[in-house]
C-alpha cells in the first residue's frame, strides 16, 4: 500500500542492530528483499522487514543455515519442524562435546600420553551394546559358577552401570574409569575372590547372613568416627564383638583359627578399587554414594593382627 511506512537500509540497521552490510547480504540472498526502491534508486523496506530481520538474526544465532532460514521466513516449512530437527542435531553435538570434554579432562588430570588418550577416546565412543558387553564380560568373570544361586542375580544387577543416553561430563568421566576397572585383570581376580568368599558366608544358598565385610563395616563405624587407635586396649571390645558375632553366625568358637579365617576374608576386601567401583556406579546410575568400606576393613585388620599370636618361626 502506498501509505505504508518505508525504511531505508540505514534505518533498519539502527532498529535491528544489524550492520548495513549484513542486511544488504540478506537482501541479495532473497531472505529479506526490499519492498521497493526510492525515486533515486535506494532500497526501501516495508514494516514487516524489522520483524523478519529479527527472526533471521535469532535463527542465525541459534545456528541455522541461511538456506533453511529462507524456507522458514518464506513459510515453505513450519518453524516448529525446523526447530525440532535443529534441537535434535544440537543434542547430538552436545553429547559429542561432553564426551570429548570428559576424555580431555581425564587425560589432563592423569598427564596421559598419546596411546592412553587414544584408548580413552575409544572407550568414550563405545555404543550402548558395546558398553553393555564390556560390563557383562566383567560380571560374568566375577560371578562365574555363582550366578545361578538365588541371591546373585540381584547382586549382579546392583553392580551393573547404566550410562544415560544424555550423560553429564561427570558421568562420562565415571564411565571411562569404570570401564578401565572392568578390564583390569588384577581387579577382576580380586572381585572374583571376594564373590566366592561372600558365597562361603552363606548358611544355605540363597539364605544370606551378614558377610565379613558388612559385619566389620557396621561394627567399626563408631570407632572410626571416634578416631580410636585399632592397636590400643580401647579397641578390644570392638574386636571381641565382631569375632564373637562372626563365630556365632558360623557355628564356631571365637578362637585363633576363626580369627585367621576372618582375617583371610577381609584381606582381599582391603582394596580401594572396590569402593571406587561402587562410587563410580553411583555416579553413572544416579544413586547416592554409600560409605566406603575400606577404612573400616583396614582398621579392623590392624586391630585383629595386633591381637593374634606371632607366627612360629
Amino acid at each position: 500500500m502506498s501509505g505504508e511506512t518505508r525504511h531505508t537500509i540505514g534505518e533498519l540497521a539502527q532498529r535491528t542492530g544489524l550492520s548495513v552490510k549484513t542486511i544488504r547480504y540478506y537482501a541479495d540472498s532473497g531472505i529479506v528483499p526490499p519492498t521497493d526502491r526510492s525515486p533515486t534508486g535506494y532500497r526501501r523496506y516495508g514494516p514487516d522487514a524489522v520483524a523478519r530481520l529479527e527472526l533471521v538474526r535469532t535463527l542465525r544465532e541459534l545456528g541455522l543455515d541461511l538456506a533453511t532460514i529462507r524456507r522458514v521466513v518464506d513459510r515453505e516449512v513450519p518453524l516448529r519442524e525446523v526447530a525440532a530437527a535443529h534441537a535434535e542435531a544440537l543434542a547430538v553435538q552436545i553429547r559429542v562435546l561432553r564426551s570429548r570434554q570428559a576424555v580431555l579432562t581425564v587425560a589432563a588430570r592423569r598427564g596421559s600420553g598419546p596411546a592412553e588418550v587414544d584408548e580413552l577416546h575409544r572407550l568414550a565412543q563405545l555404543t550402548t551394546r558395546e558398553r553393555g558387553q564390556l560390563v557383562a564380560d566383567f560380571l560374568a568373570n566375577v560371578f562365574a559358577d555363582l550366578a545361578d544361586q538365588p541371591a546373585y542375580p540381584g547382586v549382579i544387577v546392583s553392580m551393573t552401570p547404566e550410562l544415560p543416553d544424555d550423560p553429564t561430563v561427570e558421568q562420562v568421566e565415571a564411565w571411562l574409569e569404570l570401564a578401565e576397572l572392568c578390564r583390569d585383570r588384577d581387579f577382576r581376580a580380586r572381585m572374583r575372590g571376594l564373590a566366592r568368599q561372600y558365597a562361603a558366608d552363606y548358611d544355605v544358598p540363597g539364605v544370606p547372613r551378614p558377610d565379613a565385610v558388612a559385619l566389620v563395616r557396621d561394627a567399626v563405624a563408631p570407632a572410626l568416627a571416634a578416631g580410636l587407635d585399632p592397636t590400643s586396649p580401647d579397641a578390644e571390645p570392638v574386636v571381641a564383638a565382631v569375632t564373637s558375632r562372626y563365630a556365632t553366625l558360623h557355628g564356631h568358637s571365637d578362637n585363633a583359627d576363626l580369627r585367621q579365617r576372618l582375617l583371610d576374608r577381609l584381606l582381599p576386601a582391603n582394596d580401594p578399587r572396590r569402593d571406587r567401583y561402587v562410587d563410580l556406579l553411583a555416579v553413572l546410575n544416579g544413586w547416592s554414594t554409600g560409605d566406603a568400606t575400606v577404612p573400616a576393613v583396614d582398621w579392623f585388620i590392624r586391630a585383629l593382627r595386633a591381637r593374634m599370636p606371632e607366627p612360629a618361626r
